[in-house]
Protein backbone atom coordinates (compact mmCIF):
# COMPACT_ATOMS: atom_id res chain seq x y z
CA UNK A 1 0.00 0.00 0.00
CA UNK A 2 3.32 2.45 0.71
CA UNK A 3 3.73 2.54 -3.05
CA UNK A 4 0.66 4.13 -4.01
CA UNK A 5 1.16 6.74 -1.27
CA UNK A 6 4.38 7.52 -2.49
CA UNK A 7 3.09 7.94 -6.41
CA UNK A 8 1.09 10.67 -4.68
CA UNK A 9 3.37 12.20 -2.15
CA UNK A 10 5.93 12.54 -4.94
CA UNK A 11 4.09 14.60 -6.82
CA UNK A 12 3.29 17.42 -4.52
CA UNK A 13 6.79 17.20 -2.65
CA UNK A 14 8.62 20.69 -3.69
CA UNK A 15 5.39 22.58 -4.44
CA UNK A 16 3.78 22.71 -1.14
CA UNK A 17 5.00 21.77 2.34
CA UNK A 18 3.41 18.37 3.47
CA UNK A 19 1.22 20.80 6.15
CA UNK A 20 -0.24 23.05 3.16
CA UNK A 21 -1.52 19.79 1.59
CA UNK A 22 -2.95 18.49 3.98
CA UNK A 23 -4.44 21.97 5.13
CA UNK A 24 -6.04 22.27 1.00
CA UNK A 25 -7.70 18.51 1.29
CA UNK A 26 -9.51 19.04 4.33
CA UNK A 27 -12.40 19.50 2.16
CA UNK A 28 -13.13 18.95 -0.94
CA UNK A 29 -15.53 22.10 -0.93
CA UNK A 30 -12.99 24.51 -0.13
CA UNK A 31 -10.58 23.33 -2.77
CA UNK A 32 -10.48 25.77 -5.57
CA UNK A 33 -10.96 24.48 -9.52
CA UNK A 34 -11.10 21.14 -8.40
CA UNK A 35 -14.07 19.56 -10.68
CA UNK A 36 -16.41 17.29 -9.11
CA UNK A 37 -16.38 13.38 -11.20
CA UNK A 38 -19.29 14.36 -12.55
CA UNK A 39 -18.05 17.53 -14.52
CA UNK A 40 -15.28 15.58 -15.57
CA UNK A 41 -17.59 12.74 -16.89
CA UNK A 42 -18.98 15.54 -18.96
CA UNK A 43 -15.54 16.90 -19.94
CA UNK A 44 -14.48 13.66 -21.47
CA UNK A 45 -17.32 13.44 -23.51
CA UNK A 46 -15.98 16.41 -25.07
CA UNK A 47 -12.35 15.33 -25.13
CA UNK A 48 -13.35 11.93 -26.82
CA UNK A 49 -16.17 13.62 -28.98
CA UNK A 50 -18.70 11.03 -27.72
CA UNK A 51 -22.11 10.41 -29.32
CA UNK A 52 -24.19 13.04 -27.62
CA UNK A 53 -27.73 10.60 -28.15
CA UNK A 54 -27.90 7.00 -28.74
CA UNK A 55 -28.51 6.09 -32.30
CA UNK A 56 -26.59 8.94 -33.46
CA UNK A 57 -22.84 8.48 -34.93
CA UNK A 58 -19.66 10.42 -33.75
CA UNK A 59 -17.24 10.74 -36.83
CA UNK A 60 -13.84 10.46 -35.73
CA UNK A 61 -12.62 8.93 -38.97
CA UNK A 62 -10.50 12.85 -39.30
CA UNK A 63 -8.77 12.02 -36.35
CA UNK A 64 -6.50 9.55 -38.14
CA UNK A 65 -4.31 11.88 -39.33
CA UNK A 66 -3.12 12.78 -35.45
CA UNK A 67 -1.98 9.45 -34.49
CA UNK A 68 1.86 9.44 -34.68
CA UNK A 69 3.70 6.40 -36.74
CA UNK A 70 6.07 5.79 -33.44
CA UNK A 71 6.26 6.52 -30.14
CA UNK A 72 9.47 8.18 -30.55
CA UNK A 73 8.05 10.96 -31.68
CA UNK A 74 5.40 11.65 -28.71
CA UNK A 75 6.68 14.43 -25.84
CA UNK A 76 8.25 12.32 -22.93
CA UNK A 77 6.40 13.33 -20.23
CA UNK A 78 6.37 13.34 -15.79
CA UNK A 79 4.67 11.78 -13.58
CA UNK A 80 3.20 15.53 -12.19
CA UNK A 81 2.08 16.37 -15.47
CA UNK A 82 -0.67 13.99 -15.32
CA UNK A 83 -1.34 14.62 -11.78
CA UNK A 84 -5.22 15.12 -11.41
CA UNK A 85 -7.49 15.66 -8.27
CA UNK A 86 -11.44 15.53 -8.36
CA UNK A 87 -13.94 15.36 -5.61
CA UNK A 88 -17.07 13.67 -4.80
CA UNK A 89 -19.49 16.60 -3.29
CA UNK A 90 -21.42 13.99 -1.03
CA UNK A 91 -21.51 16.54 2.40
CA UNK A 92 -23.41 19.27 -0.10
CA UNK A 93 -24.99 17.80 -2.52
CA UNK A 94 -27.97 15.84 -0.73
CA UNK A 95 -29.74 14.25 -3.99
CA UNK A 96 -26.24 12.77 -4.99
CA UNK A 97 -25.70 11.45 -1.19
CA UNK A 98 -28.61 9.34 -1.84
CA UNK A 99 -27.11 7.58 -4.60
CA UNK A 100 -23.78 6.57 -2.75
CA UNK A 101 -25.18 5.63 0.38
CA UNK A 102 -26.30 1.77 1.58
CA UNK A 103 -28.26 0.75 4.14
CA UNK A 104 -25.57 0.49 6.47
CA UNK A 105 -25.10 4.79 6.37
CA UNK A 106 -22.31 4.12 4.92
CA UNK A 107 -20.60 4.26 0.97
CA UNK A 108 -21.98 1.81 -1.67
CA UNK A 109 -17.80 0.67 -3.20
CA UNK A 110 -19.74 0.02 -6.64
CA UNK A 111 -20.52 3.65 -6.93
CA UNK A 112 -16.90 4.19 -5.85
CA UNK A 113 -15.33 1.85 -8.63
CA UNK A 114 -17.86 3.84 -11.09
CA UNK A 115 -15.83 7.00 -10.28
CA UNK A 116 -12.48 5.17 -10.38
CA UNK A 117 -12.79 3.98 -13.87
CA UNK A 118 -14.54 7.49 -14.82
CA UNK A 119 -11.28 9.32 -13.41
CA UNK A 120 -8.71 6.96 -14.35
CA UNK A 121 -9.76 7.22 -17.90
CA UNK A 122 -9.53 10.96 -17.70
CA UNK A 123 -5.96 11.30 -16.27
CA UNK A 124 -5.02 8.88 -19.08
CA UNK A 125 -5.76 11.93 -21.47
CA UNK A 126 -4.72 14.36 -19.08
CA UNK A 127 -0.94 12.41 -19.69
CA UNK A 128 -1.14 12.07 -23.35
CA UNK A 129 -2.70 15.79 -23.86
CA UNK A 130 -1.14 17.78 -26.71
CA UNK A 131 -0.53 21.71 -26.73
CA UNK A 132 -4.13 23.13 -28.34
CA UNK A 133 -6.05 20.10 -28.66
CA UNK A 134 -9.70 20.26 -27.95
CA UNK A 135 -10.30 16.39 -29.04
CA UNK A 136 -8.28 13.69 -28.51
CA UNK A 137 -7.40 11.18 -31.05
CA UNK A 138 -7.43 8.20 -28.42
CA UNK A 139 -9.77 6.23 -27.43
CA UNK A 140 -8.69 4.92 -23.78
CA UNK A 141 -9.76 1.92 -22.17
CA UNK A 142 -9.57 -0.16 -18.93
CA UNK A 143 -7.72 -2.86 -19.73
CA UNK A 144 -7.50 -4.48 -15.90
CA UNK A 145 -7.74 -3.53 -12.57
CA UNK A 146 -5.11 -4.58 -10.67
CA UNK A 147 -5.21 -3.87 -6.98
CA UNK A 148 -7.71 -1.77 -5.05
CA UNK A 149 -7.06 -1.87 -1.31
CA UNK A 150 -10.03 -0.10 0.79
CA UNK A 151 -8.98 0.97 4.64
CA UNK A 152 -10.84 -1.33 7.57
CA UNK A 153 -13.13 1.45 8.43
CA UNK A 154 -15.54 2.42 5.72
CA UNK A 155 -15.99 5.83 3.79
CA UNK A 156 -18.92 8.09 5.05
CA UNK A 157 -21.66 9.67 3.34
CA UNK A 158 -21.36 12.54 5.63
CA UNK A 159 -18.24 14.04 4.22
CA UNK A 160 -16.78 14.75 1.07
CA UNK A 161 -14.37 12.67 -0.97
CA UNK A 162 -11.61 13.90 -2.59
CA UNK A 163 -9.44 11.89 -5.54
CA UNK A 164 -6.22 12.45 -6.56
CA UNK A 165 -3.82 10.45 -8.98
CA UNK A 166 -1.21 10.09 -11.75
CA UNK A 167 0.13 7.64 -14.73
CA UNK A 168 2.82 6.11 -12.66
CA UNK A 169 4.23 3.53 -15.57
CA UNK A 170 4.16 3.75 -19.04
CA UNK A 171 4.46 1.07 -22.26
CA UNK A 172 3.85 1.43 -25.81
CA UNK A 173 0.42 1.36 -25.88
CA UNK A 174 -0.30 1.30 -22.10
CA UNK A 175 -0.25 2.95 -18.73
CA UNK A 176 -0.60 2.49 -15.57
CA UNK A 177 -2.52 4.60 -13.01
CA UNK A 178 -2.23 4.76 -9.50
CA UNK A 179 -5.21 6.70 -7.69
CA UNK A 180 -6.25 7.53 -3.97
CA UNK A 181 -9.07 8.41 -2.19
CA UNK A 182 -9.26 10.30 1.12
CA UNK A 183 -11.61 11.41 3.45
CA UNK A 184 -12.26 13.17 7.12
CA UNK A 185 -12.53 11.12 9.32
CA UNK A 186 -12.68 11.52 13.15
CA UNK A 187 -11.31 15.06 12.57
CA UNK A 188 -8.55 14.13 10.31
CA UNK A 189 -7.82 13.27 6.30
CA UNK A 190 -7.36 9.92 6.42
CA UNK A 191 -6.75 7.90 3.36
CA UNK A 192 -9.47 5.57 2.69
CA UNK A 193 -8.72 3.77 -0.36
CA UNK A 194 -5.42 2.71 -3.04
CA UNK A 195 -5.88 1.85 -6.87
CA UNK A 196 -3.92 0.81 -9.44
CA UNK A 197 -5.80 0.82 -12.80
CA UNK A 198 -4.24 -1.00 -16.36
CA UNK A 199 -5.03 1.69 -19.37
CA UNK A 200 -5.01 0.84 -23.01
CA UNK A 201 -4.56 3.49 -26.04
CA UNK A 202 -6.46 2.53 -29.25
CA UNK A 203 -6.93 4.51 -32.51
CA UNK A 204 -10.33 6.77 -33.01
CA UNK A 205 -12.18 3.69 -34.43
CA UNK A 206 -11.52 1.38 -31.43
CA UNK A 207 -9.74 -1.39 -34.06
CA UNK A 208 -6.16 -0.53 -33.63
CA UNK A 209 -3.85 -0.14 -30.50
CA UNK A 210 -2.22 3.66 -30.77
CA UNK A 211 1.22 4.89 -28.85
CA UNK A 212 1.41 6.75 -25.88
CA UNK A 213 4.02 9.12 -24.28
CA UNK A 214 6.37 7.61 -22.67
CA UNK A 215 7.01 8.93 -18.65
CA UNK A 216 10.66 9.66 -17.58
CA UNK A 217 11.60 10.06 -13.61
CA UNK A 218 13.29 12.93 -12.55
CA UNK A 219 13.97 12.72 -9.20
CA UNK A 220 14.92 9.74 -6.87
CA UNK A 221 11.47 9.07 -5.44
CA UNK A 222 9.75 8.80 -9.27
CA UNK A 223 12.66 6.67 -10.22
CA UNK A 224 11.73 4.30 -7.37
CA UNK A 225 8.08 4.26 -8.35
CA UNK A 226 9.10 3.35 -12.04
CA UNK A 227 10.95 -0.12 -10.38
CA UNK A 228 8.49 -0.70 -8.47
CA UNK A 229 5.67 -0.24 -10.96
CA UNK A 230 7.97 -2.40 -13.46
CA UNK A 231 8.29 -5.02 -10.42
CA UNK A 232 4.33 -4.90 -10.55
CA UNK A 233 4.13 -5.20 -14.37
CA UNK A 234 6.77 -8.52 -14.38
CA UNK A 235 4.89 -10.26 -11.31
CA UNK A 236 1.48 -9.85 -12.68
CA UNK A 237 3.12 -12.05 -16.17
CA UNK A 238 5.05 -14.56 -13.65
CA UNK A 239 1.30 -15.50 -12.30
CA UNK A 240 -0.26 -15.34 -15.67
CA UNK A 241 2.25 -18.40 -16.98
CA UNK A 242 1.75 -19.88 -13.48
CA UNK A 243 -2.17 -19.47 -13.73
CA UNK A 244 -4.49 -23.21 -12.80
CA UNK A 245 -6.36 -22.83 -16.23
CA UNK A 246 -2.12 -22.94 -17.66
CA UNK A 247 -0.31 -25.17 -15.33
CA UNK A 248 -1.17 -28.17 -12.68
CA UNK A 249 -1.00 -27.46 -8.70
CA UNK A 250 1.79 -27.07 -6.60
CA UNK A 251 2.36 -30.01 -4.74
CA UNK A 252 1.60 -28.33 -1.67
CA UNK A 253 -1.83 -27.14 -3.34
CA UNK A 254 -1.91 -31.08 -4.27
CA UNK A 255 -2.01 -31.78 -1.34
CA UNK A 256 -4.17 -29.50 0.69
CA UNK A 257 -7.06 -30.54 -2.62
CA UNK A 258 -6.28 -34.61 -1.23
CA UNK A 259 -6.64 -33.68 2.26
CA UNK A 260 -9.86 -32.02 1.61
CA UNK A 261 -11.30 -34.99 -0.54
CA UNK A 262 -10.58 -37.51 2.23
CA UNK A 263 -11.93 -35.10 4.87
CA UNK A 264 -15.48 -35.86 2.96
CA UNK A 265 -14.97 -39.42 2.41
CA UNK A 266 -17.94 -41.33 4.57
CA UNK A 267 -16.47 -43.01 7.69
CA UNK A 268 -19.01 -45.68 7.08
CA UNK A 269 -17.60 -47.40 3.68
CA UNK A 270 -14.69 -47.74 1.71
CA UNK A 271 -16.01 -45.99 -1.45
CA UNK A 272 -14.54 -42.59 -3.01
CA UNK A 273 -17.91 -41.98 -4.38
CA UNK A 274 -20.01 -41.34 -1.32
CA UNK A 275 -19.36 -38.06 -0.25
CA UNK A 276 -20.36 -36.26 3.68
CA UNK A 277 -20.00 -32.57 3.91
CA UNK A 278 -17.84 -32.24 7.11
CA UNK A 279 -19.70 -30.07 9.93
CA UNK A 280 -20.49 -26.74 10.19
CA UNK A 281 -18.82 -26.49 6.45
CA UNK A 282 -20.59 -25.08 3.24
CA UNK A 283 -20.37 -27.09 0.09
CA UNK A 284 -18.77 -24.79 -2.62
CA UNK A 285 -22.11 -25.28 -5.03
CA UNK A 286 -24.16 -24.13 -2.37
CA UNK A 287 -21.93 -20.59 -1.97
CA UNK A 288 -23.08 -19.22 -5.12
CA UNK A 289 -25.25 -16.59 -6.69
CA UNK A 290 -26.52 -15.76 -10.08
CA UNK A 291 -27.85 -12.61 -12.20
CA UNK A 292 -29.07 -11.54 -15.32
CA UNK A 293 -29.01 -8.01 -16.49
CA UNK A 294 -29.93 -6.56 -19.66
CA UNK A 295 -27.39 -3.89 -21.02
CA UNK A 296 -29.32 -0.84 -22.28
CA UNK A 297 -28.01 2.28 -23.94
CA UNK A 298 -28.04 4.43 -20.50
CA UNK A 299 -25.03 2.08 -19.17
CA UNK A 300 -22.77 2.70 -22.71
CA UNK A 301 -19.63 4.60 -22.38
CA UNK A 302 -17.71 6.88 -24.63
CA UNK A 303 -17.30 4.66 -27.35
CA UNK A 304 -21.28 2.78 -26.94
CA UNK A 305 -19.79 0.10 -25.38
CA UNK A 306 -21.60 -1.15 -21.66
CA UNK A 307 -19.31 1.13 -19.42
CA UNK A 308 -17.16 -1.03 -17.33
CA UNK A 309 -17.55 0.97 -13.53
CA UNK A 310 -20.89 -0.02 -14.38
CA UNK A 311 -19.87 -3.87 -14.78
CA UNK A 312 -17.66 -3.44 -11.58
CA UNK A 313 -20.65 -2.17 -9.75
CA UNK A 314 -22.88 -5.19 -10.49
CA UNK A 315 -20.33 -7.33 -9.94
CA UNK A 316 -19.21 -5.91 -6.41
CA UNK A 317 -23.48 -5.72 -5.64
CA UNK A 318 -24.00 -9.47 -6.61
CA UNK A 319 -20.46 -10.29 -4.70
CA UNK A 320 -21.48 -8.39 -1.56
CA UNK A 321 -25.06 -10.39 -1.52
CA UNK A 322 -23.39 -13.68 -1.68
CA UNK A 323 -21.13 -12.81 1.19
CA UNK A 324 -23.89 -11.30 2.94
CA UNK A 325 -25.92 -14.53 2.44
CA UNK A 326 -23.21 -16.66 4.02
CA UNK A 327 -21.98 -14.48 7.10
CA UNK A 328 -24.94 -13.89 8.05
CA UNK A 329 -23.60 -10.64 8.89
CA UNK A 330 -22.45 -7.51 7.61
CA UNK A 331 -19.30 -7.33 5.58
CA UNK A 332 -16.90 -5.01 4.25
CA UNK A 333 -14.88 -4.96 1.22
CA UNK A 334 -11.00 -4.71 1.84
CA UNK A 335 -9.40 -5.83 -1.66
CA UNK A 336 -10.27 -5.84 -4.90
CA UNK A 337 -7.84 -7.56 -7.44
CA UNK A 338 -6.99 -8.90 -10.85
CA UNK A 339 -10.46 -7.58 -12.57
CA UNK A 340 -9.55 -8.11 -16.34
CA UNK A 341 -11.49 -6.88 -19.10
CA UNK A 342 -11.19 -9.76 -21.94
CA UNK A 343 -13.90 -8.51 -24.31
CA UNK A 344 -16.16 -5.14 -24.71
CA UNK A 345 -19.69 -5.70 -23.78
CA UNK A 346 -22.25 -4.73 -26.40
CA UNK A 347 -25.22 -2.60 -25.71
CA UNK A 348 -28.08 -4.92 -25.78
CA UNK A 349 -26.44 -8.04 -24.36
CA UNK A 350 -27.22 -10.16 -21.84
CA UNK A 351 -24.77 -10.44 -18.79
CA UNK A 352 -24.65 -13.35 -16.80
CA UNK A 353 -23.18 -12.54 -13.27
CA UNK A 354 -22.25 -15.80 -11.15
CA UNK A 355 -20.57 -15.12 -7.74
CA UNK A 356 -18.76 -17.94 -5.70
CA UNK A 357 -17.24 -17.60 -2.30
CA UNK A 358 -14.08 -19.71 -3.38
CA UNK A 359 -12.03 -19.59 0.18
CA UNK A 360 -12.63 -18.58 3.90
CA UNK A 361 -10.11 -18.24 6.64
CA UNK A 362 -11.30 -16.69 9.97
CA UNK A 363 -13.44 -13.74 9.24
CA UNK A 364 -12.41 -13.51 6.08
CA UNK A 365 -14.15 -14.67 2.62
CA UNK A 366 -12.58 -14.60 -0.96
CA UNK A 367 -15.57 -14.43 -3.70
CA UNK A 368 -15.14 -14.59 -7.59
CA UNK A 369 -17.43 -13.29 -9.87
CA UNK A 370 -17.91 -14.63 -13.32
CA UNK A 371 -19.34 -12.20 -16.38
CA UNK A 372 -20.47 -14.07 -19.43
CA UNK A 373 -21.95 -12.11 -22.07
CA UNK A 374 -25.25 -13.80 -24.53
CA UNK A 375 -25.48 -11.77 -27.87
CA UNK A 376 -29.36 -12.25 -28.92
CA UNK A 377 -28.75 -11.87 -32.20
CA UNK A 378 -26.28 -14.61 -32.50
CA UNK A 379 -27.14 -16.48 -29.44
CA UNK A 380 -23.17 -16.13 -28.82
CA UNK A 381 -21.58 -16.53 -25.33
CA UNK A 382 -18.57 -15.84 -24.35
CA UNK A 383 -16.40 -14.73 -21.10
CA UNK A 384 -16.26 -10.70 -20.50
CA UNK A 385 -14.73 -10.32 -17.16
CA UNK A 386 -13.32 -12.22 -14.39
CA UNK A 387 -13.59 -10.46 -10.79
CA UNK A 388 -11.81 -11.05 -7.27
CA UNK A 389 -13.00 -9.60 -4.38
CA UNK A 390 -11.82 -10.02 -0.44
CA UNK A 391 -14.33 -8.64 2.49
CA UNK A 392 -14.22 -9.56 6.06
CA UNK A 393 -16.95 -10.56 8.19
CA UNK A 394 -17.69 -9.96 11.94
CA UNK A 395 -16.77 -12.98 12.97
CA UNK A 396 -15.40 -16.51 11.67
CA UNK A 397 -17.42 -17.69 8.98
CA UNK A 398 -18.05 -21.17 7.90
CA UNK A 399 -15.48 -22.66 5.54
CA UNK A 400 -16.31 -23.82 1.70
CA UNK A 401 -15.53 -27.43 0.52
CA UNK A 402 -14.95 -28.50 -2.81
CA UNK A 403 -16.82 -31.29 -4.36
CA UNK A 404 -15.35 -30.96 -7.81
CA UNK A 405 -11.94 -30.78 -9.35
CA UNK A 406 -13.08 -27.76 -10.87
CA UNK A 407 -14.38 -26.65 -7.35
CA UNK A 408 -10.93 -27.33 -6.04
CA UNK A 409 -8.72 -25.16 -8.88
CA UNK A 410 -11.48 -22.15 -7.45
CA UNK A 411 -10.49 -22.94 -4.32
CA UNK A 412 -6.84 -22.71 -4.72
CA UNK A 413 -7.16 -19.52 -7.22
CA UNK A 414 -9.22 -18.24 -4.03
CA UNK A 415 -6.68 -19.35 -1.90
CA UNK A 416 -3.73 -17.27 -4.08
CA UNK A 417 -5.52 -14.35 -3.97
CA UNK A 418 -6.00 -14.37 -0.27
CA UNK A 419 -2.33 -14.86 0.68
CA UNK A 420 -1.68 -11.86 -1.72
CA UNK A 421 -3.81 -10.00 0.27
CA UNK A 422 -2.40 -11.46 3.78
CA UNK A 423 0.90 -10.44 2.22
CA UNK A 424 0.27 -7.00 1.40
CA UNK A 425 -2.22 -6.33 4.45
CA UNK A 426 0.62 -7.67 7.05
CA UNK A 427 -2.20 -9.81 8.76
Amino acid sequence: MSFFLKSISTLVRGQESARQVMKNARFCSTLQNVSSIKELRQKLHDLAGAQKQWGTESDRSGLFNQLPKDQSSLDVKRMKDSYQESCIPLASNSPLREKYVNFSNTIRIGRILEDLDTFAVWISYQHNKRTGEKQSPLVIVTALVDRIDLDESEMSPDHDVKMTGNITWTGKTSMQVSMNLMQMQNGEMRNKLNAVFLMVARDPANKGSAFVNPLKAVTPEEELILKEAETVTQKRKQQSQHSLLKVAPSSEETDLVHQLFINTLSKQTVSFSIRVKPENTVWMEDAKLKNVIICFPEQRNLYNKIFGGYLMRKAVEIAYAAALVHSQSKVVFRCIDDIMFQRPVEVGSLLYLSSQITYTEGEFLQLRVHAEVMNPKTGEHYTTNSFNFTLASKGDVKPVIPKTYGESMLYLDGRRHFQEFKKAAKL
